[in-house]
């Protein structure tokens, strides 16, 4: 199936949610089951003060990630979406599942403020392409504008 195939899929699914805690729960379960050799992907919402696990599908997570500290708390403070092909030779990972191999975050800003960050992990070492990541960008954008109706 084509991105472009798996972006209108997923629009239907984000347009058909009753709230925003249900939006979040099924556009990780849709993501987790997308991908093959991922072992945790879902969201990190900002509170004003800090990133809180949100919705997602893995391994038990990290709660609080400060701004800056590991890869979700630099895409969030830097605005930039950020790809780790090898965890563990990234001086700031904060590792909360030790079969995490890389990771792609995508920020997520919704009217210019921080709304939180999407959070894909994989137990292979540069598991995430180009191709992917312009995919979760795409997607994340589509989440934007289905949240900020």
């Amino acid at each position: 199936m084509k991105n472009s195939d798996i972006l209108e899929t997923a629009k239907a699914l984000l347009e058909s949610q009753p709230n925003q805690l249900a939006m979040l729960s099924n556009a990780s379960a849709f993501l987790y089951e997308t991908f093959d050799r991922i072992n945790w992907v879902g969201f990190y919402l900002f509170d004003s003060k800090v990133l809180t696990v949100g919705p997602f599908q893995g391994k038990v997570a990290c709660s609080v990630i400060p701004l800056g500290k590991g890869v979700c708390g630099e895409a969030a403070e830097t605005r930039k979406t950020m790809v780790v092909k090898d965890v563990h030779q990234h001086p700031n990972h904060i590792a909360c599942d030790a079969n995490s191999r890389s990771e792609v975050v995508v920020p997520i800003f919704i009217k210019n403020k921080l709304f939180g960050v999407l959070d894909v992990d994989s137990p292979v070492e540069n598991r995430f392409d180009p191709e992917i990541v312009s995919f979760l960008e795409d997607f994340v954008r589509l989440l934007v504008k289905t949240i900020d109706k």
